[in-house]
């Protein structure tokens, strides 16, 4: 039983708690989860100077993302299930402590191996967060319009944090320094923590669970790590035994062929494999791989474009991003709007398509590219696909959904964004990083043929991202039902 199938379940509430206030718990768990959504992104601006003063190498980078993005998606699922067996308050007030401590450490980070576990055990927080947050505010608040509300003020803040993240790190990189970008989220967390008792009470799922498939999910997150770690080691900077390498993508396919036998077998599996044969479910968590995959490699590469080929400053390219997040808000309203007159297949094809195009305009954007000319144009387009694009996966992942198994989609969409948008940057990096070596012996340090250099490995990462979007097009057009979806009363997504 995943976090959000609290969406039908009876909730059991602990003692009389706190008065109930509407209000303040919508503005409490929202706060909570736009700070775990902001932290996915709100780091890339900040790469480039944390790669000058830790030393890191630019192939390496992606490990600060990734990580972060790989452990959030792998237990989303798992810490949904202790969440209802054990208390989604006290699962809350775990997570926000996680988090805050491992931002700390983030903060204080001397090296990249510290760094980025950090990272991984503010994922692993982010985890519990989000989904007893999730959970909170479905029992909170009365199924139907009620609801309804507060879900979209989650999904919108949620949608939102992603894009803000970037705007937010160009004002804390070039303002108090890096380090501020982990800084911010321990006061906001340890005080989320101490106060979430005096805002919402304790509850539980009414069928609680006394099996957790912690084998199902370790075995999950470990394989994808792994396999991260492996795409990662075959553009490194330094020697990596090739033998080490393929050796990671063994144990990396056996560690998810082991957890495919651990679901068949599992009393309570994570994913019960039988649910994928719904037709709109298996099309949107394969889409929803693509899209995000295409959203994270934007956003990284572009924040090292801007910094790196064009010289801009940490701010400059923070601000750069706000006509994007305005019109992806745009471009989720809209498409809120025409799911209520058209099938998703339509509105998803015309979104992919528009993200497709976006990111190709990237792929030829030059090493002295004009913001209005060449940036503005290709942030809007990609803006509005990814905008476009959100709100029907999300609404294909419940068609046909049984009431007994809305939880579990909710958990897969969710799951499915986050480990695509951190297994997409990997492929993009690998495919992007893979000439790093050839290109730094032919610019041989003349500063024209550096910037050419860099421009080459940008190009190739957009490059990677646009056929993410295209290959997302293709199974939207094979895979998913040309049907009419119903809007569905479950938890959004978020970016």
């Amino acid at each position: 039983m995943s976090a959000q199938e609290s969406l039908r379940l009876t909730d059991h509430s602990q003692g009389s708690g706190p008065p109930r206030r509407p209000g303040l718990i919508l503005a409490f768990l929202c706060l909570a989860g736009f700070m775990t959504f902001l932290d996915v992104s709100i780091v890339n601006v900040a790469l480039p100077t944390i790669e000058k003063e830790l030393g890191i190498s630019q192939t390496s980078l992606q490990y600060i993302v990734t990580t972060y993005g790989m452990l959030l998606g792998g237990f989303l699922l798992l810490t949904g299930r202790l969440a209802d067996t054990f208390g989604r308050r006290r699962m809350l007030q775990t997570g926000l402590v996680l988090f805050a401590l491992a931002s700390l450490a983030a903060g204080f980070g001397q090296s990249a191996t510290t760094l980025i576990i950090a990272r991984g055990a503010q994922g692993l927080g982010a985890a519990f967060i989000a989904t007893a947050a999730l959970s909170l505010l479905a029992n909170n608040f009365e199924e139907g319009a009620e609801r309804n509300k507060a879900l979209g003020a989650w999904g919108a803040l949620s949608g939102i944090a992603a894009v803000a993240g970037v705007t937010l790190g160009g004002l804390l990189t070039d303002g108090p320094g890096w380090r501020w970008v982990f800084f911010i989220n321990v006061p906001i967390g340890l005080i989320c923590a101490l106060l979430a008792p005096k805002v919402v009470a304790e509850s539980r799922a009414a069928e609680r669970s006394s099996s957790f498939d912690v084998a199902g999910a370790v075995t999950l997150t470990a394989g994808l790590v792994l396999l991260i770690f492996s795409l990662g080691q075959t553009v490194s900077d330094s020697d990596v035994p090739t033998g080490r390498v393929y050796g990671g993508f063994a144990l990396s396919a056996l560690l998810l062929i082991a957890f495919v036998l651990i679901e068949r077998r599992a009393a309570a599996p994570l994913i019960p494999l039988g649910v994928f044969k719904r037709k709109p479910l298996r099309a949107a968590n394969v889409v929803a791989i693509l899209l995000l995959g295409t959203c994270v490699t934007l956003f990284f590469f572009a924040s090292l474009f801007m910094q790196q080929v064009l010289g801009w400053s940490a701010l400059r390219t923070g601000l750069a991003y706000v006509p994007l997040a305005m019109i992806v808000a745009v471009g989720a309203g809209v498409a809120s709007q025409l799911m209520t007159k058209v099938a998703a297949k339509p509105v998803l094809v015309t979104g992919l398509t528009l993200t497709a195009v976006g990111m190709f305009l990237l792929w030829r954007a030059p090493s002295d590219s004009s913001y209005l000319v060449d940036l503005l144009p290709a942030f809007l387009l990609s803006g509005l696909g990814l905008g476009l694009s959100f709100v029907p996966v999300q609404v294909s992942a419940f068609t046909g959904t049984q009431e007994d198994e809305s939880g579990l989609s909710a958990g897969l969409i969710n799951t499915a964004q986050e480990v695509g948008g951190a297994l997409g940057l990997a492929v993009a990096a690998t495919y992007a990083f893979r000439r790093v070596a050839e290109l730094t012996e032919w610019a041989d340090g003349v500063p024209s043929r550096v910037t050419h250099a860099r421009t080459e490995v940008f190009h190739d990462a957009f490059l990677a991202g646009a056929c993410f979007a295209v290959a997302g097009l293709l199974f939207t057009l094979i895979l998913l039902p040309f049907t009419k979806a119903e809007q569905p009363e479950t938890a959004p997504t978020h970016a």
